[in-house]
């Protein structure tokens, strides 16, 4: 069931010292297709989240300077990350921030050891670096399956030991739309009073009008997520869990900036929608690679002052999961 919320989300006005910065980095804005008439029938409301929450000590900066001096309204936690416990203080020091649990099964670490999930994890407790083949064995491997069903509930189990509200839940390169992944978050989200998931349904036309670069990996993208997305919306609906409409970012993966936030914003098609990004912030000195300069952008597109002055003049509403679900 999809539940919308009239509440906005309230930012402290306290600020991390500043460091680094994308804009020598970021293109012109370009001209924006606006959508004046949908903008003044209905409320849009929008959840802003930052995923990898407590993966480094840059990505923990960077989410919550962008709560405090930017449009972030929400997070997904890394339990397994390498800055898990400097998140935690964080999320507790920053309570009107809210924080979902973000599910690692590839990828990245493990809260179980080897030995108890050998099927999943290398001796170090990594998961697999490729989705396509850990989605297979995912599927097809019964020991695996089983193995995978203890591990997301260790990561659940270890959110709840945190003592922090859990916000929403969503997966490490969206593998929670997994069917298995998927049906075992539907059952731990029930246990511990998380009605409330992410299903990344975007629109392939608004990607392309934007960027028609990547045809057909959008293309392909559309047509698994949204499959997908129908089969988690009529469960989802079933459980009585709460979720946005649309959810922007998994079509722009790796390219998200303040021209595509500013895009994105002028042409949200439905009340409830999410928006989401990988931000991190460096110090000055640090001698960047490519996916360290994306992410300074994209935490450069969620403190953008021209980002806040759209959404003002569109009359969006910064809203979270929890808000999303309590607006009946």
């Amino acid at each position: 069931m999809i539940r919308e919320s009239s509440a906005s989300t309230t930012h402290s006005s306290a600020a991390f010292q500043s460091r680094g910065g994308a804009s020598p980095l970021l293109p012109e804005t370009p001209t924006h297709k606006t959508t004046p008439a949908a903008s003044e029938t209905r409320q849009h409301r929008l959840i802003v989240n930052a995923d990898d929450f407590g993966i480094s000590e840059e990505v923990n900066e960077a989410v919550i300077r962008a709560y405090r001096e930017g449009v972030l309204t929400s997070t997904s936690l890394m339990v397994t990350g390498a800055a898990f416990n400097q998140a935690v203080k964080l999320a507790k020091e920053n309570p009107g921030l809210a924080v979902g649990i973000h599910l690692v099964t590839v990828v990245g670490q493990s809260v179980l050891p080897h030995w108890e999930i050998p099927t999943l994890v290398d001796e170090k407790g990594n998961f697999s670096n490729n989705p396509t083949l850990a989605g297979l064995k995912y599927y097809f491997s019964p020991q695996a399956r089983r193995e995978l069903r203890k591990e997301l509930a260790a990561q659940f189990e270890k959110f709840h030991s945190t003592g922090l509200q859990l916000s929403h839940i969503d997966g490490h390169l969206h593998l929670h739309v997994h069917p298995i992944i998927f049906s075992a978050a539907l059952e731990l989200g029930v246990k511990y009073g998380a009605r409330r998931m992410r299903v990344p349904a975007e629109e392939r036309r608004l990607a392309l009008e934007f960027d028609r670069g990547n045809i057909l990996q959008k293309t392909i993208y559309t047509l698994l997520f949204g499959g997908l997305a129908s089969h988690m919306k009529k469960n989802l609906r079933a459980r009585g869990f709460s979720f946005p409409a649309r959810v922007y970012g998994n079509l722009q993966s790796g390219r998200m900036s303040e021209r595509y936030f500013l895009y994105a914003l002028d042409n949200l098609t439905s009340e409830a929608s999410e928006i989401y990004f990988h931000p991190a912030v460096y110090a000055d000195d640090r001698l960047l690679n490519s996916d360290e300069r994306q992410c300074l952008i994209e935490f450069e597109a969620l403190t953008s002052k021209k980002v806040k002055e759209r959404m003002h003049a569109l009359g969006i509403k910064l809203t979270n999961y929890f808000e999303l679900e309590r607006s009946l």
